[in-house]
């Protein structure tokens, strides 16, 4: 059992949705990636989701494309957030860290020393928003052999058919894409998560997380009725982007923006 599963199986026991932030490896600044991790912790997230920045990231909205602008400006590569993750690691060896990031930089590596480095890095998980589970065999192979789990998403548009076969290969936990469109959409309608909930639920034990729409304490309430795992990425990024030329402003920010989604949450 990885750290994911671990710390899902604790949050289960206390009647508690996971808080998943996610943010940018490399933005606003290198060298406050790793700041930001340890205190998005501080401030009560569960889990982190670091995503590898990539020229093209076709699902994401123009906020966290920005964010891939400003880490690639200053030349983060996969390699560089490995090492991000190995620094956090060694003063965090409890919560669980996910890649998120797109199939190239992956494929240039090597699935096996994908895998490999990750493990030893202290990485828990990846979503790889374009490999398919249909082509993911030889990846999840590989992250298997290193205990590496591998989070898939389900959109709304999403057949049973294929809904089966995405939850038999995710490991981690699934994630629902809440709405259609790409991230930072403000369309979000709660009302209709349930039911699609409850159909990703007949497929698979694993634990569900939704994201892509989450903006505040309010709908990260509302969603965490329903999900095991709340997802907040844009609403974060954004104010990254406002005040990452003043550290300090940054921490600030960050604290009290996660840390009002943890209350939210946690008085549900």
């Amino acid at each position: 059992m990885n750290r994911i599963q671990e710390r899902f199986r604790a949050l289960r026991q206390g009647g508690r949705p996971a808080l998943v932030p996610f943010i940018t490896a490399g933005d606003p600044e290198p060298a406050a990636t790793v700041e930001l991790m340890h205190e998005l912790v501080r401030a009560g997230a569960d889990l982190i989701e670091l995503g590898v920045p990539f020229t093209d990231p076709m699902a994401d909205g123009p906020v966290i494309q920005h964010a891939s602008e400003r880490a690639l400006a200053h030349g983060v590569s996969l390699r560089d957030v490995l090492g991000m993750v190995a620094e956090f690691r060694s003063s965090d060896p409890e919560t669980p860290v996910i890649l998120m990031g797109y199939l190239n930089p992956v494929e240039a590596m090597g699935y096996a020393e994908y895998a490999r480095r990750a493990a030893e890095a202290g990485v828990d998980g990846s979503l790889v928003v374009d490999m398919p589970p249909e082509e993911a065999g030889d990846f999840l192979e590989a992250c298997r052999e290193r205990g590496l789990e591998t989070i898939f998403l389900v959109a709304p548009t999403t057949a049973e058919e294929r809904m089966d076969l995405i939850c038999r290969a995710a490991g981690g936990f699934v994630y629902y894409v809440s709405l259609k469109g790409v991230t930072g959409s403000d369309q979000l309608d709660v009302s209709v998560l349930g039911e699609k909930l409850g159909q990703i639920r007949r497929h698979t034990d694993v634990p569900v997380g939704i994201g892509f729409g989450i903006k505040d304490a309010a709908t990260a309430a509302a969603v965490g009725r329903l999900a095991d795992a709340v997802v907040v990425g844009s609403a974060l990024v954004s104010r990254i982007e406002a005040h990452g030329a003043d550290r300090e402003r940054l921490r600030r920010e960050v604290h009290g923006f996660i840390g009002e989604l943890r209350q939210a949450l946690d008085r549900e």
